[in-house]
């Protein structure tokens, strides 16, 4: 009976049930208790939390009895001492996602991106740099991801990942409901840490979520990674085309002196889901098209406003509604070598 309840507890990543894919061990239902071993398929399974949440909310459904799981990491022999890591290739291209202003969905467009370059073979890992408010963790589904060593030697974090993308964030160090009360260099330092600290392994595209407006943390990045180019994220509006200019302005400064891919107008028109073929301007048309030839960039894309968008990034499934899956797949061909104009 147990059995064919954990078989409705589906891996996210896997798509196969739990007892088929061999994870339900130890199995032992004694005086009206229930214990077993979740026994992961990988080593530092981002998703093992929320299976283990799934696998006792079942069971508590179909028989009142809350069960003890215990999870279990693979057996997994460590690295002998006398044999060297292979070297780690260098990274092929490093983009900053800026804004000018938060609430433009700038890390949406990062995760959407980030998640849409994977899809076309590339690897790919983002830095949620938005040390005050990391995002990241949510929108790819790993919240309950507990960062660990490559092994007791190692001082290289292990990146979350989720939809074929590497994820390193603030967010897995602390909890949700905390507030980040930090000076400017502790938030610095810790970004370096990020940076610095994460087994990122061979990377092709690396992104990084900056933090909205211009600061230490913009500076911290620029100093500690080689920064190929930088993506503004906008919406329609004037105040927010206003910090657009900023932006620029900080990212082109003699300090920072970052090459600009391009601007994104986020929001941009609405489609209604009954009528995919039809565009309504809502906030305005052409004021970003005017700010990008005086400012000489080009506008890489049109994100429409959605409701799938948010749905999407509130349950930790980027890039999974067709409308935008198709404006973020051209996206990542226009900026990537899958294009016929590579731009940076």
């Amino acid at each position: 009976m147990i059995s064919d309840i954990l078989k409705t507890v589906i891996h996210p990543e896997q798509d196969k049930d739990i007892v088929s894919l061999g994870m339900v061990q130890n199995f032992t239902e004694q005086d009206g208790k229930i214990r077993f071993t979740l026994q992961l398929t990988k080593a530092h399974d981002p998703m093992a939390q929320s299976i283990k949440r799934s696998a006792e909310a079942a069971i508590i459904e179909a028989t009142g009895i809350a069960p003890t799981i215990i999870i279990a990491e693979p057996n997994v022999r460590k690295r002998l001492p006398n044999v060297p890591k292979p070297p780690k290739l260098p990274l092929q291209k490093t983009i900053a996602i800026a804004s000018g202003k938060g609430g433009v969905g700038k890390s949406t467009v990062t995760a959407n991106l980030a998640v849409a370059l994977a899809r076309l073979g590339y690897r790919v890992g983002v830095i949620d740099a938005d040390i005050y408010g990391p995002s990241m963790p949510k929108m790819f589904g790993v919240e309950g991801y507990m960062p660990v060593t490559e092994d007791e030697n190692s001082q290289e974090i292990i990146p979350a990942q989720s939809h074929g993308v590497k994820v390193m964030s603030i967010g897995f160090f602390i909890k949700a409901e905390d507030a980040l009360v930090w000076r400017g260099p502790m938030a610095t330092n810790a970004l370096k840490q990020l940076i610095n600290q994460t087994a990122w392994g061979e990377l092709d595209y690396l992104l990084i979520d900056l933090p909205p407006g211009t600061g230490d943390v913009h500076l911290t990045a620029v100093g500690a990674l080689k920064i190929d180019g930088a993506i503004v994220v906008s919406t329609p509006g004037k105040v927010a085309l206003l910090d657009v200019v900023r932006g620029i302005g900080m990212l082109r400064s003699k300090n920072v002196n970052i090459p600009i891919i391009g601007i994104i107008n986020n929001m941009a028109y609405f489609t209604p889901a009954e009528l995919p073929d039809n565009k309504y301007y809502i906030f305005g048309r052409g004021e970003l098209e005017k700010v990008a030839q005086e400012m000489r960039v080009e506008v890489l894309a049109e994100i429409p406003l959605v409701q799938s968008i948010a749905e999407n990034g509130d349950s930790g499934k980027p890039l999974a509604d067709g409308i935008t899956e198709d404006v973020f797949m051209g996206l990542a061909k226009k900026i990537s070598a899958d294009g016929n104009e590579n731009t940076f």
